[in-house]
């Protein structure tokens, strides 16, 4: 018997033992993404509710919490700081009081953050000052100080939870420069991603012996070349090519994908990406299981989940409702009165009040002979009667600046052959359609989805009669008669442009690969640029006037038009019919 119980206690022990050696830890990892100033649920532009925003996505991260505690990470991936007037009003108007981003972001508890590009277009003292009172690092491995060589912001982030680490790399687009004027990034530089991951997985691997290594990148998954030289949305090209990630977590894009991809080395990577206005987030598990204090299996699973079933946290809406209030305030003041309602809607299809409202006051505010201007909301409306600084945001979607550029004739033909290839398909015969579709939109990708090309790079022309013949190839389709005023429009004579900073600093490639211009040489055409945003001029402009009478002003059209006509007709059921 003392033999029996001795070998039953041996193997007590050994049960023991073996229970002390093995153990499985189970994370959850909750990104956003591409949040565009929608912190509470609701759009303070359209002043309706909003299925999006932080309050609904802290509703999901409190109940998961409940199971999870401290093994829940919640990561956002940039493009938080640019959007909504929440966002408008802690960057520029109030800037005495804590940014109201961070503040969220705090209470939260968020783990690490990203930057994204339209946090950078809010301009070094913006992004700066919410970095620093961030209670959490936000990471940027390829954003480089160039007086330094050493990264401006922390390139990973180091978590332990139950034994296990995790490291999360953080980087953004490279292709800043062609978008946002040097001003709003001074003394920086951005990185190749591909390059920098190489870089910093050997770092990690070599100082931190990490178990689980997420990218959080601020970058889609279909790379291309932009101007040449930045490879754009290369998070997928990354996850493949840079074997150690276990989760890439994608953004920028704003369309949504959960999959799996295998890379160079036969491993298993995890791609996922919400999409944008935090209507859903990237919920991932993570089941590792431990022997001895090492990781000897990994289950990663991931899932879209749509954050409006979770409701909205109340002690979310409670803590934050000052904040509320003053945004309220601001978005209801009155700037003037508008005779007719306008739309976007027109703006596809040929002159629309709403483009051509842009177009004079650029034109007005510069005194410039030419402007350029493209639809930049998909589906925007400003209904007639009072106008109020909401509306100006339904007017002019993005924090651009006012460029006037030094074009030629021939550089600005170029410059509208290329928007309107873009733009229209090349009709052969009456029955085909006059825009450019996609075959198959991708899913969750809004606006972006109908078209085969980004539908802020529509750019139309106004202080110049002409016309697009969708029945020729690029390089053949615009015709200009004349400036506006009835004088000629030579090839060889130097205009002077209004347009947006975007399109000065080479966005969407209209002056680079239509023009000609180098992407080096843009910065010596621009002979005059605002100090603040486009919208502010916009809103004073309008503040000043009192009353505007907007209306097409009628410079352009599509030919022929006895096939343009009713293919319009056509094209504009089927591009709205989904959202009548």
């Amino acid at each position: 018997m003392k033999r029996i119980g001795f070998f039953y206690g041996l193997l007590f022990c050994l049960v023991l033992s073996v229970a002390a050696q093995e153990k499985v830890v189970k994370l959850k990892i909750v990104e956003t993404s591409d949040v565009h100033g929608n912190y509470y649920p609701y759009n303070f532009i359209t002043r309706h509710e909003w299925k999006g925003s932080l309050a609904r996505i802290y509703s999901f991260v409190q109940k998961e919490r409940e199971q999870y505690k401290e093994n829940l990470i919640l990561l956002d991936n940039g493009d938080i700081l640019q959007g909504q007037p929440t966002a408008y009003y802690y960057n520029y108007i109030d800037t005495v009081s804590p940014h109201l981003c961070s503040e969220m972001m705090n209470y939260m508890k968020y783990d690490a953050g990203n930057m994204g590009n339209h946090d950078v277009e809010t301009g070094r003292a913006v992004f700066d000052r919410w970095i620093a009172t961030c209670d959490f690092p936000v990471l940027g491995a390829n954003i480089i100080d160039t007086s330094t060589g050493k990264p401006h912001l922390a390139p990973y982030k180091v978590l332990e939870r139950d034994g296990v680490k995790i490291v999360v790399l953080g980087m953004i687009t490279p292709a800043i420069p062609a978008w946002l004027s040097e001003n709003l990034w001074k003394g920086l530089r951005f990185d190749d991603m591909e390059e920098t991951a190489r870089k910093w997985m050997k770092i990690i691997h070599e100082k931190e012996n990490p178990d689980v290594v997420i990218g959080l990148f601020h970058a889609g998954q279909e790379a291309f070349k932009m101007s040449g030289k930045y490879n754009e949305n290369a998070s997928l090209n990354v996850a493949k090519n840079v074997p150690g990630f276990d989760i890439v977590l994608m953004g920028h894009d704003h369309a949504r994908e959960c999959k799996k991809v295998m890379n160079v080395a036969g491993d298993s990577v995890l791609i996922i990406d919400p999409a944008s206005n935090g209507i859903v987030l990237s919920n991932i598990d993570v089941t590792l299981k431990l022997k001895d204090g090492k990781v000897q299996s990994k289950d990663i699973k991931g899932e879209l989940t749509e954050t409006e079933t979770y409701g909205i946290s109340e002690d979310f809406m409670k803590y934050f409702a000052p904040q509320y209030e003053a945004v309220q305030k601001f978005v209801s003041k009155k700037i003037g009165t508008f005779t007719e309602s306008i739309s976007t809607r027109p703006a596809f299809f040929g002159p629309s009040a709403f483009i051509d409202l842009i177009h004079t006051l650029q034109l007005d505010i510069t005194g410039a002979d030419i402007s350029f201007a493209a639809p930049l909301s998909f589906d925007a409306e400003i209904k007639k009667g009072d106008v109020f600084v909401s509306d100006m945001f339904n007017l002019y979607k993005y924090e651009n600046m006012l460029y006037v550029m030094t074009l030629s004739g021939k550089e600005i033909k170029d410059f509208l052959e290329m928007s309107y290839y873009m733009w229209t398909n090349r009709m052969k015969s009456p029955e085909d359609h006059l825009l450019w579709f996609k075959e198959k939109p991708r899913e969750g990708a809004e606006d972006r989805a109908s078209f085969w090309n980004f539908s802020f790079n529509f750019d139309s022309a106004s202080g110049i009669i002409y016309t697009v013949d969708v029945t020729k190839p690029q390089g053949e389709k615009i015709t200009i008669t004349s400036m506006a005023d009835g004088s000629p429009f030579r090839m060889d004579k130097i205009y002077k442009v209004a347009l947006n900073s975007y399109r000065g600093n080479g966005g969407g490639e209209l002056l680079t690969k239509g023009s000609g211009i180098p992407q080096e040489k843009l910065k010596d055409r621009i002979i005059f640029s605002t100090d603040k945003d486009l919208r502010f001029y916009l809103m004073n402009y309008i503040e000043k006037k009192g009353k505007m009478d907007p209306k097409a002003l009628n410079q352009w059209k599509f030919v022929p038009e006895k096939w343009t006509v009713p293919a319009a007709r056509r094209d504009y059921e089927y591009l709205f019919r989904s959202v009548q």
